[in-house]
Order: C-alpha cells, then sequence, then structure tokens
C-alpha cells in the first residue's frame, strides 16, 4: 500500500535593495526558506550568479539532500543486517553543467561517505546495503542522473 507525504515550506525573498528587479544588479539574490518550529534557512545563488558566498545555495541544498537521504537509509539498513556504525560522514560532491542560455542541469553526484563501523568490514554486504539505500532513497529516486557511491570503511582501530 503507498502512502502519500505532504511537505510545505515558505521562501521569501530579501533581496529587494530598493529597486526591484529594475536591473540584472540592482537586487541581491538572497532568500529565506521556512518551516514551521525548525530553523531557518538563509539562502542565496551561487556566487557566479552573483549570489552571496555566505549562504547557502539550491545546488548545495540539492547535494546535501542527496547525501543525507542516502545516509539515513544507510543507517537503517545496517540496523536491519546486523552491521554496528558508530560514524558516518559524507563528503558528498555535484556537478553542474551550464548552458550558453544560461540553463543548466546536475550531470552526477558523488557520494564519498567514511563509515566506521563496530567489527568486522564485509565490503561486498556494505556496497549492497548502498546500493540498495540508493534505490530506496526518496532524493535519488526524484533526481535524472548518476548518483555514485565511493565509501571508505575503518573500525576505528
Amino acid at each position: 500500500m503507498s502512502k502519500e507525504h505532504f511537505y510545505k515550506t515558505q521562501l521569501v525573498w530579501t533581496g529587494n535593495r530598493g529597486e526591484g528587479t529594475k536591473t540584472y544588479s540592482s537586487y541581491n539574490r538572497n532568500y529565506t526558506v521556512s518551516v514551521p518550529s525548525k530553523p531557518d534557512i538563509q539562502g542565496s545563488s551561487d556566487p557566479a550568479f552573483r549570489g552571496d558566498k555566505t549562504r547557502y545555495n539550491p545546488e548545495e541544498l540539492l547535494v546535501a539532500s542527496i547525501s543525507s537521504c542516502h545516509m539515513l537509509w544507510f543507517l537503517h539498513l545496517c540496523s536491519a543486517a546486523g552491521v554496528v556504525v558508530t560514524a558516518y560522514e559524507d563528503h558528498a560532491t555535484g556537478t553542474m553543467r551550464e548552458n550558453a542560455d544560461g540553463s543548466g542541469y546536475f550531470t552526477g553526484v558523488t557520494l564519498h561517505p567514511l563509515v566506521l563501523i563496530n567489527g568486522e568490514i564485509n565490503k561486498d554486504q556494505l556496497s549492497e546495503i548502498h546500493e540498495e539505500a540508493n534505490r530506496k532513497c526518496f532524493i535519488a529516486n526524484s533526481c535524472n542522473f548518476p548518483i555514485l557511491h565511493e565509501p571508505v570503511y575503518d573500525t576505528g582501530e
């Protein structure tokens, strides 16, 4: 039985410097994303597109969404398989191609998780868990580009 889940956010552009979008350089690209009972996310466009480098941009948030969704599925699947993960961090990377007309698209994301395991490391099993996590990740299932995994495992010893 399938279920539907509904998500609601509020986005407010905060970049009007008094003239609105009168010219390309008369406004900044800052915005705030809000969800009730959660801290706001201060966003802007990528600095390459006149954005504020101290704020999150949509491209970074997309890569972070993929990374975090994968991690949550990976941890769940490890728990179900009896694999004890004691730490997990990911240094995910994404590549976006910009077209001559200013449009663009992601060509891929690569996850680089460093996973600490309590006990013996079975790389074949962990590889299968990563593959299953990718198949189950809601965000990955919504993307039309490859999402690769280059994990490193350690026991912390």
